[in-house]
Protein backbone atom coordinates (compact mmCIF):
# COMPACT_ATOMS: atom_id res chain seq x y z
CA UNK A 1 0.00 0.00 0.00
CA UNK A 2 1.37 3.41 -0.95
CA UNK A 3 1.68 6.31 1.47
CA UNK A 4 -1.31 8.64 1.74
CA UNK A 5 -0.66 12.07 0.27
CA UNK A 6 -2.36 15.29 1.32
CA UNK A 7 -2.79 18.59 -0.52
CA UNK A 8 -0.38 21.37 0.43
CA UNK A 9 -2.04 24.79 0.20
CA UNK A 10 -1.23 28.47 0.57
CA UNK A 11 -3.06 30.78 2.99
CA UNK A 12 -5.97 31.16 0.53
CA UNK A 13 -6.41 27.36 0.19
CA UNK A 14 -4.89 27.24 -3.29
CA UNK A 15 -3.19 23.90 -3.95
CA UNK A 16 0.59 24.27 -4.23
CA UNK A 17 1.69 20.63 -4.07
CA UNK A 18 1.26 17.31 -2.34
CA UNK A 19 3.21 15.39 0.26
CA UNK A 20 2.95 12.25 2.38
CA UNK A 21 0.65 12.87 5.37
CA UNK A 22 3.08 11.99 8.19
CA UNK A 23 5.87 14.10 6.67
CA UNK A 24 3.49 17.08 6.43
CA UNK A 25 2.68 16.75 10.13
CA UNK A 26 6.36 16.36 11.02
CA UNK A 27 7.27 19.52 9.09
CA UNK A 28 4.16 21.49 10.10
CA UNK A 29 3.27 22.44 6.53
CA UNK A 30 -0.10 24.00 5.70
CA UNK A 31 -2.44 21.45 4.13
CA UNK A 32 -6.13 21.03 3.34
CA UNK A 33 -8.39 19.26 5.84
CA UNK A 34 -12.06 18.48 6.43
CA UNK A 35 -14.00 18.42 9.69
CA UNK A 36 -17.55 17.12 10.18
CA UNK A 37 -20.03 17.86 12.95
CA UNK A 38 -23.14 15.66 13.09
CA UNK A 39 -26.01 16.86 15.26
CA UNK A 40 -29.16 14.92 16.18
CA UNK A 41 -32.72 16.24 16.35
CA UNK A 42 -32.19 17.03 20.05
CA UNK A 43 -29.38 19.42 18.95
CA UNK A 44 -26.71 17.23 20.52
CA UNK A 45 -23.31 16.84 18.86
CA UNK A 46 -21.97 13.39 17.97
CA UNK A 47 -18.48 13.13 19.47
CA UNK A 48 -15.97 10.42 18.77
CA UNK A 49 -13.17 9.18 20.97
CA UNK A 50 -10.23 8.70 18.63
CA UNK A 51 -8.84 5.19 18.50
CA UNK A 52 -6.02 4.77 20.99
CA UNK A 53 -3.79 3.35 18.23
CA UNK A 54 -3.87 6.54 16.11
CA UNK A 55 -0.47 8.09 15.48
CA UNK A 56 -1.54 11.27 17.26
CA UNK A 57 -4.24 12.28 19.74
CA UNK A 58 -5.38 8.70 20.32
CA UNK A 59 -7.90 8.28 23.11
CA UNK A 60 -9.05 11.93 22.99
CA UNK A 61 -12.59 13.14 22.31
CA UNK A 62 -13.16 15.15 19.17
CA UNK A 63 -15.68 16.24 16.56
CA UNK A 64 -17.63 13.57 14.69
CA UNK A 65 -14.94 13.02 12.08
CA UNK A 66 -12.04 14.71 10.33
CA UNK A 67 -9.44 13.97 7.71
CA UNK A 68 -7.77 15.11 4.53
CA UNK A 69 -8.88 15.18 0.91
CA UNK A 70 -6.84 13.05 -1.44
CA UNK A 71 -5.17 14.92 -4.28
CA UNK A 72 -7.87 15.58 -6.92
CA UNK A 73 -10.69 14.88 -4.40
CA UNK A 74 -13.18 17.63 -3.51
CA UNK A 75 -13.56 18.69 0.10
CA UNK A 76 -17.22 17.54 0.07
CA UNK A 77 -16.27 14.10 -1.22
CA UNK A 78 -13.49 13.85 1.36
CA UNK A 79 -15.78 14.88 4.22
CA UNK A 80 -18.44 12.36 3.16
CA UNK A 81 -15.79 9.64 2.65
CA UNK A 82 -14.24 10.20 6.07
CA UNK A 83 -17.64 10.26 7.79
CA UNK A 84 -18.38 6.87 6.29
CA UNK A 85 -14.87 5.45 6.92
CA UNK A 86 -14.80 6.57 10.56
CA UNK A 87 -18.41 6.41 11.72
CA UNK A 88 -20.22 4.30 9.10
CA UNK A 89 -22.59 7.15 8.23
CA UNK A 90 -23.59 8.17 4.69
CA UNK A 91 -25.11 11.63 5.10
CA UNK A 92 -25.54 14.81 3.08
CA UNK A 93 -23.35 17.57 4.46
CA UNK A 94 -23.64 21.37 4.44
CA UNK A 95 -20.52 23.57 4.19
CA UNK A 96 -20.36 25.93 7.16
CA UNK A 97 -17.05 27.76 7.43
CA UNK A 98 -13.32 27.57 6.81
CA UNK A 99 -10.47 28.25 9.19
CA UNK A 100 -6.74 27.89 9.44
CA UNK A 101 -4.69 26.94 12.48
CA UNK A 102 -1.27 25.73 13.55
CA UNK A 103 -1.29 23.57 16.67
CA UNK A 104 1.46 21.49 18.29
CA UNK A 105 0.40 17.92 19.07
CA UNK A 106 1.26 15.62 21.95
CA UNK A 107 4.04 13.77 20.13
CA UNK A 108 6.01 16.54 18.42
CA UNK A 109 3.83 16.62 15.31
CA UNK A 110 2.12 19.81 14.11
CA UNK A 111 -1.41 20.23 12.76
CA UNK A 112 -1.15 23.15 10.35
CA UNK A 113 -4.40 22.97 8.46
CA UNK A 114 -6.71 24.94 6.25
CA UNK A 115 -9.94 23.32 7.37
CA UNK A 116 -13.31 23.04 5.68
CA UNK A 117 -16.02 22.52 8.30
CA UNK A 118 -19.26 20.67 7.48
CA UNK A 119 -22.48 20.16 9.46
CA UNK A 120 -25.41 17.79 9.13
CA UNK A 121 -28.45 16.77 11.12
CA UNK A 122 -29.28 13.07 11.58
CA UNK A 123 -30.64 10.65 14.16
CA UNK A 124 -28.94 7.70 12.45
CA UNK A 125 -26.68 5.92 14.93
CA UNK A 126 -23.03 5.52 13.98
CA UNK A 127 -21.29 2.23 13.32
CA UNK A 128 -17.72 3.29 14.17
CA UNK A 129 -14.70 1.69 12.58
CA UNK A 130 -12.61 0.40 15.55
CA UNK A 131 -9.41 1.45 13.76
CA UNK A 132 -10.71 5.03 13.82
CA UNK A 133 -12.82 5.42 16.97
CA UNK A 134 -12.82 3.69 20.36
CA UNK A 135 -16.15 5.19 21.43
CA UNK A 136 -18.84 7.74 20.59
CA UNK A 137 -21.52 9.72 22.38
CA UNK A 138 -24.01 12.51 21.88
CA UNK A 139 -23.75 15.56 24.15
CA UNK A 140 -25.37 18.98 24.27
CA UNK A 141 -23.21 21.98 23.45
CA UNK A 142 -23.61 23.16 27.06
CA UNK A 143 -22.39 19.79 28.39
CA UNK A 144 -19.40 19.89 26.05
CA UNK A 145 -18.58 23.49 27.02
CA UNK A 146 -18.60 22.51 30.72
CA UNK A 147 -16.48 19.41 30.16
CA UNK A 148 -13.95 21.43 28.15
CA UNK A 149 -13.75 23.97 30.99
CA UNK A 150 -13.17 21.23 33.58
CA UNK A 151 -11.08 18.74 31.57
CA UNK A 152 -9.60 20.23 28.37
CA UNK A 153 -6.97 17.46 28.32
CA UNK A 154 -9.70 15.00 27.28
CA UNK A 155 -10.13 16.70 23.87
CA UNK A 156 -8.10 17.09 20.69
CA UNK A 157 -6.36 20.47 20.25
CA UNK A 158 -8.28 21.28 17.05
CA UNK A 159 -11.62 20.52 18.70
CA UNK A 160 -10.75 22.81 21.62
CA UNK A 161 -9.88 25.58 19.17
CA UNK A 162 -12.84 25.14 16.84
CA UNK A 163 -15.54 24.43 19.42
CA UNK A 164 -15.77 28.10 20.43
CA UNK A 165 -17.33 28.81 17.00
CA UNK A 166 -19.72 25.85 16.97
CA UNK A 167 -22.69 27.20 18.99
CA UNK A 168 -23.07 30.31 16.80
CA UNK A 169 -22.51 28.31 13.61
CA UNK A 170 -25.05 25.71 14.72
CA UNK A 171 -27.62 28.46 15.37
CA UNK A 172 -26.97 29.76 11.83
CA UNK A 173 -27.25 26.22 10.46
CA UNK A 174 -30.59 25.57 12.16
CA UNK A 175 -31.99 28.96 11.03
CA UNK A 176 -31.01 28.17 7.45
CA UNK A 177 -32.52 24.68 7.69
CA UNK A 178 -35.84 26.13 8.83
CA UNK A 179 -35.67 29.26 6.61
CA UNK A 180 -35.68 31.62 9.61
CA UNK A 181 -34.18 35.11 9.31
CA UNK A 182 -30.90 35.80 11.10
Amino acid sequence: MSAIEVILVDGQDRAIGRMEKLEVHQKGLLHRAVTVYVFNSRHQLLLQKRASGKYHCGGLWSNTTCGHPYPDESTRDAAERRLYEEMGLSLTLSPMFELSYRLPLDNGLIEHEYGHVWFTLSDELPQPNPAEADDWRYASLAEIRQEIAEHPERFTPWFLLTFARIPAEFARFTRAATNQPA
